[in-house]
Formats: structure tokens, sequence, C-alpha cells
């Protein structure tokens, strides 16, 4: 029953936050190339896109185990290669 009451709370919040919510202003041509500057990862802030990283937790585990080393396991909802 509370978990019906939840739902039905977090639904009416959603629905109040989307209707009242105005839409976004389309950012200017003018000023993609300096958001672009912004967002883009400068030089050595992407270091991690180098490691090569293994999607296949057995095959992790294997080459961990062999080389005595740790795994890192990012985990989230969804597809780890594109939450959905």
């Amino acid at each position: 029953m509370a978990t019906t009451r939840h739902l039905i709370a977090c639904g009416l919040i959603w629905a109040a936050a989307t209707l009242a919510a105005p839409a976004a202003e389309p950012i200017p041509a003018g000023q993609l190339d300096r958001l672009r500057s912004v967002i883009e990862p400068g030089p050595g802030e992407d270091a991690w896109a180098q490691i090569p990283w293994l999607t296949d937790l057995w095959q992790a585990r294997t080459a961990a185990a062999a080389q005595g080393k740790p795994i890192l396991l990012w985990e989230m909802d969804g597809h780890p290669l594109g939450c959905t």
C-alpha cells in the first residue's frame, strides 16, 4: 500500500515538474565553439580512454588473476556501454 502511494506521489511530482518547466532556449550558433572548448576534455583529461578496458567480466578476472592485479568493476543500471 505504501509503495503504491509512493509511486503515485512520485508520478505527481514528476508531472508537476515537467509541466511547469519552460523549454530551454536553443544555443546560439556563435557560442557552440566556446561551449565545446569548455565541455570537451583537455589534453591529459581523458587518459582513462587510453586504457584497454575489458568488457567481459570473466576475461577481466582471468587476466587479473594471471597478472596478480585487482579488478575495477564499474557497474550501473542499463547496458555498461550505453546506459539507457
